[in-house]
């Protein structure tokens, strides 16, 4: 193997008897960054690969989420950068409008103060200092993950350059009418005081009640159903179905509206469903989006009833109430007047809430500013479909289409002071002016900025190239972008994907922002259950990483990592995860105690071993199949595939099978040397993009060279021998059912027995000594008695087992054994039989008895070998 880096071994390398995470991580990670390792040239003439981070937002701190996500995105980069691709992961934030401004308004309410007594621009001045002093916290905590990222290019979505794309990015959307301003139904925030998208809407279902109630007198009147009574203050119309016989007599007449001075129509419009209820429902047109569609078909006027924070403005006995006080208060009137005709207590039902703070989102008539999304969803949609983007796995392709082909128009503004503001100047005469990066706003009396800020997820839909240096035309925006793929879990394909995959194409000339988009699922417990605060299982990645390693955090994650799957995760594992880093360790210090190496060409074929030989032939395969799995990004079989060759192939079977040679010394021992040298090279570079601190001080302790972070990455080298693979697996296979005799019969692990091998053919000769290394098995000598004899696999293998037994005693116990197994077994046989049982059982305890049966009949199998084997005589 190659590398671009001077090779300076020591003649004796040594290690650590054990492996300490934390005095290797932080150290390793720093020289890392100062070597300028994850830095990415634009001038390169490597050919590129792309990824950008997913911009935590500002106000965040590391989660197993992010722990999870930035693991593979580590992986593909390391891997790429070690293939020899000029590598960049673009690291960056978010600014998190609403979040941030939670944030510093709290602090603020601490010192008694709100926004408004500081003004606007010292608000923003305040929230700038909080970012610099307190936010990005989670930049540290990634450094302690491993991430590779290139920090020098690191960004802010409030970044002078990022603000530049977004205010380039407006004006050419609004001349090009793809940005309007219009009075809709929103989803408002009483909480946060500001309009909120769909996506950012969550919903679960709520215990609430359903009242049904008169309006109109007499044969004039009709009965409506709602969830939200307080509402029917800004009712103008009832709508029922222009079919609906019932209602006939009363369509385009006016009814008396409940406790209210006013009277409404009645309307025919098709979106009733006259099947559900009683067919008749209320119109409040400022206060459900249904509803708004039905007044602007029937010219409706719009009465908003309510202010921002939730609360009834209409004169009368119920203004100035929460709308949760309204809606008992008017339930009552009503009563009192004897128009309730039903109630539903509890009435479960979906309700939206906002997805910061959990208060429920009310629906609000809103002048705002808007995306005509047909499109720019529509090329979204288009480039999935003629293969442009790839969407991994394919069949999340449906979840993507069923979003972008039916998308609404997007709400934009937002009503916050931390943001970028909306670049649209208002006239004294309703002059409407957008102004881009290079052009002087209107001045003079009358002439103001608009107040509200953009949709934070406006900023972060041109994260692709905005942090390449676009709209200027730059070296880094040539190389980079597109980007190579895009690594995101499905929970936001709709928030952030769709979002880049629409302004990519718009703005860089109908070129998507990414080759693929790799989804993976999320993070949840090892019970499969949603990992949070409020259920009691949420975990801080780094307790775990202090405790076991961030390695043994990263190969937990990487190896429950299969695509657009949810991942559970339990502490045990990352336990295991850890004791595999330390295999890796102890065998490393093993193998630079018995001289491997790096050093030369690997031996000519005809001194290798058939063991050597078969090691090297598995290597190559396992190169093979982890380039195959990353390539499918299947990092869950890369892990996979890694640790079993490492610690079962390599350590448990390579590493033994050659102690002999070693012990035996010479030119066989320095044969061995090498392979294991080469073997030990070649998987830690295999292993590194998941477990890069372990592997690297391991490797460069091996090898003497700069880095794994810039080694060559393994290639397949072409050798294949399947004859030496079926050699060493009859060999396994033989110390496999002797090892399992020897337990069976009571052996302690390292007690010797005598024993005589029949090796058929010449395969089995060369492993005679280390097949009695391992089986710990001493010659036949003069008084040997066969007193077992096992046939396996093309030998036999016969053992005098008499004084290190009692066979008298161990013949009791096991006859005792096969009796209670023969009942165990007669007695689920029984109850299985019985059909009775079997009518009424339920389908647990049958399969819990028919587990028994099968266990009891593993167990009589297993105790009649046993006893079969035992010496006679």
């Amino acid at each position: 193997m190659t590398d671009n880096t001077q090779h300076q071994q020591a003649a004796t390398p040594e290690l650590p008897t054990q492996y300490v995470p934390a005095d290797v991580e932080g150290k390793l990670y720093e020289r890392w960054v100062e070597r300028g390792y994850f830095e990415a040239d634009e001038q390169s003439e490597k050919p590129p690969y792309t990824i950008v981070i997913p911009p935590p937002n500002v106000t965040g701190s590391l989660h197993l989420g992010h722990a999870f996500e930035h693991t593979l995105i580590d992986a593909l980069t390391r891997r790429k950068r070690m293939q020899g691709y000029e590598t960049l992961w673009q690291p960056g934030m978010d600014h998190a409008g609403i979040a941030t401004q939670n944030v510093v308004e709290r602090e603020l309410a601490k010192e008694g103060k709100s926004r408004h007594d500081l003004g606007r621009e010292a608000f923003i001045e305040r929230v700038w200092q909080w970012k610099n002093e307190s936010g990005g916290q989670i930049s540290g905590q990634m450094r302690r993950l491993g991430d590779g990222v290139a920090w020098s290019r690191e960004r802010f979505t409030m970044d002078e350059g990022l603000s530049r794309a977004v205010q380039t990015v407006f004006k050419k959307m609004y001349e090009d009418e793809l940005i309007y301003r219009a009075e809709r139904i929103i989803n408002w925030c009483p909480r946060c005081l500001t309009a909120i998208s769909d996506i950012e809407v969550e919903y679960s279902d709520d215990d609430g009640e359903l009242v049904s109630m008169k309006y109109g007198e007499g044969e004039e009147s009709l009965v409506v159903a709602t969830t939200r009574a307080e509402t029917m203050l800004g009712d103008t119309a009832v709508a029922v179905h222009p079919d609906d016989e019932r209602y006939q007599h009363l369509v385009g007449k006016r009814i008396k509206l409940p406790l209210t001075d006013r009277t409404i129509p009645v309307v025919a419009d098709t979106h009733v469903d006259p099947e559900f209820g009683t067919g008749a429902v209320k119109v409040t047109p400022a206060h459900d989006p249904n509803d708004f569609e039905i007044g602007r078909r029937h010219d409706l006027p719009s009465l908003t009833v309510m202010d921002e924070r939730a609360v009834i403005t209409v004169p009368g006995p119920f203004e100035g109430l929460d709308r949760l006080e309204a809606r008992s208060a008017i339930v009552a009137a009503l009563r009192a007047e004897g128009r309730i005709v039903a109630e539903k207590r509890p009435y479960v039902h979906s309700v939206g809430h906002c997805s910061r703070c959990k208060t429920t989102v009310e629906p609000r008539l809103s002048m705002q500013w808007w995306v005509k999304v047909g499109p720019l969803a529509q090329a979204a949609g288009d480039a999935v479909r003629d293969g442009q983007v790839k969407i991994h796995p394919q069949e999340m392709e449906k979840r993507y289409f069923d979003w972008v082909d039916d998308l609404r128009d997007w709400c934009i503004s937002r009503q916050l002071w931390w943001g970028h503001r909306i670049p649209i100047w208002y006239g004294p005469d309703g002059e409407i002016v957008c102004v881009g990066p290079d052009e002087q706003p209107p001045s003079g009396e009358g002439w103001h900025q608009e107040t509200d800020v953009l949709d934070t997820w406006f900023s972060s839909g041109l994260w692709p190239f905005s942090t390449l240096g676009w709209p200027e035309q730059t070296d880094s925006l040539a190389k980079f972008y597109p980007n190579s793929v895009l690594v995101t879990g499905y929970d936001i394909l709709f928030f952030w994907v769709a979002r880049m995959m629409m302004f990519g194409l718009y703005a860089m000339d109908g070129t998507p922002p990414f080759h693929t988009i790799a989804l993976h699922g999320m993070v949840r417990d090892q019970f499969g259950k949603k990992m949070s605060k409020s259920f009691g299982n949420a975990v801080n990645p780094l307790d775990w990483m202090d405790a076991y390693g961030s390695d043994a955090l990263r190969f937990t994650l990487a190896r429950g990592a299969n695509p657009g799957v949810d991942v559970p995760i339990g502490e045990d594992w990352v336990q295991g995860s850890r004791n595999f880093a330390n295999k890796i360790w102890n065998a490393t210090r093993f193998a630079l105690m018995n001289g491997a190496t790096v050093e030369g060409a690997l031996p000519a074929a005809e001194e290798l071993s058939a063991t050597d030989r078969w090691i090297l032939s598995r290597l190559n395969t396992v190169v093979a199949e982890v380039d195959a799995y990353y390539e499918d990004y299947q990092f869950a079989k890369v892990s996979d595939a890694l640790f079993h060759f490492a610690w079962d192939e390599v350590f448990d079977w390579y590493v033994e099978l050659s102690k002999t040679t070693f012990m035996g010394g010479g030119r066989p021992a320095e044969v061995s040397a090498r392979v294991l040298g080469e073997v030990l090279d070649t998987t830690l570079r295999l292993l590194h993009p998941v477990m890069p601190f372990v592997t690297e001080t391991l490797w460069t302790t091996l090898t003497g060279q700069e880095s794994l972070v810039i080694a060559d990455w393994p290639a397949m080298r072409g050798f294949r021998d399947k004859a030496a693979e079926a050699e060493i697996e009859q060999v396994q296979q033989v110390i496999t059912e002797v090892r399992r005799f020897r337990s069976d019969q009571g052996l302690q692990p390292g007690q010797k027995v005598p024993a005589r091998l029949t090796l058929e053919g010449t395969a089995f000769a060369p492993h005679e000594a280390a097949i009695r290394q391992l089986l710990r098995l001493t010659p036949e000598g003069d008084a040997f008695q066969a007193t077992a004899s096992l046939p396996v696999s093309g030998a036999t293998v016969a053992l005098d087992l008499s004084g290190t037994i009692d066979v008298e005693a161990e013949r009791k116990r096991l006859t005792k054994d096969l009796q209670n197994a023969e009942k165990e077994k007669a007695a689920a046989e029984a109850k299985l039989g019985n059909e009775a049982f079997l009518a009424k059982a339920p389908d647990k305890v049958v399969d819990k008895i028919r587990g028994r049966l099968s266990k009891a009949e593993a167990d009589i199998e297993r105790i009649t070998a046993q006893l079969a084997g035992l010496p006679t005589g």
